[in-house]
């Protein structure tokens, strides 16, 4: 049966697998066929002399035929070779790929089904031969920008979001649509990101339509925007051509008086008021710059708001005083709120029912000076006028990104 040691040699160099691990596999398999002879309930020990390869078995503490068992071994030791390849070929891709999570890759297009995309990979789980194994990952349509429709032998990159193994194959789920694949894209293309001269610091992005990155730089000598656009924009260039949306650089601040107007950009801020207890920014700017930091259908506040982390609200100041105003009215009405109360709820940024119904029991009980009772009071009040004015459409109306304002694509452009 040197046969057999053949095999093992050539499998464990070619496919680097254990040669222990194929030498039990096959007698493991051995045993099984020979119970399908003898029975379920018989001992069964098989043996596999590990130079010269020779099998013996017994059956019960008896010898077995060492025909029948040289017979059955080669059977099952072609079986089990083919399955620890396979195996093998599985354990070998996915170790490759697992660890690359989060990583880009690049491939080609080999088939397009169901708005689906296959991508052939290299695998370099290579053989002593030092061949290449292929590898399909699989680009589904919802992680697709919009409208993206890839040719056949067409060279793509994306990023790796999941790999699933089963039994048989090695499954790799790619994306163009996620926020971290415009990341890896600018620490590839831009020079001093990829030094580590300038930092991303926070990344929105709506896939098809437009990205906002805010950039910092640790050599003040440097301006990260600048180094992340280049000269008359030729190092975003690349980025803008594989996403095919505009992308807005930031210069990052760690003040948020700073930052938030930058995020709003190319709209003028005249002031932040912030809102700690709610997570919300007041941002009020001119009649002209409304529209314009609101952006078509609240695509620039809805980014600006996922950069900075903060619930931004875009407003003018004669509107800003209205709420203050129709606020105080509303809480006062509220049987248990002092006017003294609805004056520290407006200036905390507790502007609607809304907002009272959402904050902290503790909180209020401590601003109002509030029993337990009367708090609860107070919360349930607010909860049904929220409820009421949710229905009736009469309650908030301020620009979040909660809200998508259709009337902003008009005067003041897009933003």
């Amino acid at each position: 049966m040197s046969r057999i040691i053949e095999l093992v040699d050539t499998i464990h160099l070619d496919r680097r697998i254990d040669k222990e691990l194929i030498f039990t596999s096959i007698e493991a398999g051995i045993v099984t066929a020979v119970r399908k002879q003898y029975g379920e309930d018989v001992e069964i020990t098989i043996e596999i002399d590990r130079k010269t390869g020779r099998i013996t078995g017994k059956r019960d503490g008896e010898s077995i035929n060492e025909e029948i068992v040289e017979r059955i071994g080669a059977q099952s030791a072609k079986q089990v070779i083919i399955q620890k390849i396979r195996e093998a070929e599985c354990n070998s891709l996915y170790d490759e790929y697992y660890p690359k999570i989060g990583q880009l890759l690049s491939g080609e297009v080999v088939k397009n089904e169901r708005g689906n995309t296959i991508i052939s990979l290299p695998h370099t789980g290579a053989t002593t031969r030092g061949e290449k194994e292929k590898i399909e990952a699989i680009l589904l349509r919802s992680e697709k920008i919009p409208g993206e429709d890839f040719r056949i032998k067409t060279m793509v990159r994306a990023l790796i979001v999941d790999v699933k193994k089963d039994p048989s194959r090695v499954k790799v789920i790619v994306s163009r649509t996620r926020p971290l694949f415009v990341q890896r894209l600018f620490e590839q293309e831009i020079p001093d990101i990829a030094d580590g001269v300038v930092e991303i610091k926070g990344l929105a992005r709506e896939a098809g339509h437009r990205t906002k990155i805010a950039v910092h730089s640790t050599d003040t000598r440097v301006d990260p925007v600048g180094a992340c656009i280049g000269v008359r924009g030729s190092r975003i260039k690349h980025i803008t051509e594989e996403i095919n949306e505009r992308i807005d650089v930031i210069p990052w601040d760690n003040d948020l008086q700073v930052f938030i107007p930058n995020t709003l950009k190319p709209a003028e801020v005249e002031e932040v008021i912030l809102c700690a207890m709610l997570g919300r920014a007041y941002v009020l700017v001119k009649p002209d710059q409304r529209s314009l930091a609101i952006g078509r259908r609240g695509q620039n506040i809805r980014l600006a708001s996922k950069l900075c982390g903060w619930d931004v609200d875009i407003m003018t100041r004669d509107e800003l005083e209205a709420m203050l105003e129709k606020a105080v009215a509303k809480y006062t009405a509220i049987d248990g709120v002092t006017p003294e109360l609805a004056d520290r709820l407006v200036g905390e940024g507790f502007l609607t029912y809304e907002d009272l119904s959402v904050i902290e029991p503790i909180d209020l009980m401590q601003m109002g000076e509030l029993t337990e009772e009367q708090q609860i009071h107070i919360s349930e009040q607010a909860d049904e006028l929220a409820e009421k004015e949710a229905v009736e459409g009469t309650g908030r109306v301020v620009n979040s990104p909660r809200d998508e304002d259709e009337n902003s694509s008009g005067s003041g452009g897009e933003g």
